[in-house]
């Protein structure tokens, strides 16, 4: 059985970056007693906060993932990386602003 105490990676990782970070956009967040050692981190609506949170993460710009789904109506980012001893995954949607540009033009 996992208990609270396994989830001790991830929860002093979001200490942490509230402490050094505490004005970057709220994500939701996600901790399982199932992969207790991994962090999830998701940013809906503007890839500009899923750029700030990448920043403070310290993940290579070249470690993310360009992908759509819904059709190509939204676009998604997603990046992981081991940040003091947690697994975080970092994923960003936001609409696809290319389809609403061609469907006016």
């Amino acid at each position: 059985m996992t208990t609270f105490a396994d989830l001790a990676r991830p929860m002093a990782l979001m200490r942490l970056l509230l402490a050094d970070h505490p004005n970057l956009p709220a994500p939701h967040v996600g901790v399982s007693p199932h992969y207790p050692h991994r962090l999830s981190l998701s940013v809906h609506g503007d890839l500009d906060g899923f750029e700030a949170w990448r920043e403070a993460l310290g993940i290579d710009a070249e470690a993310v993932r360009h992908n759509t789904q819904s059709g190509g109506t939204t676009l998604v980012l997603s990046a992981a990386a081991t940040v003091a001893d947690a697994h975080v995954e970092l994923i960003g949607y936001a609409p696809n602003l290319a389809l609403v540009t061609e469907a006016v033009a």
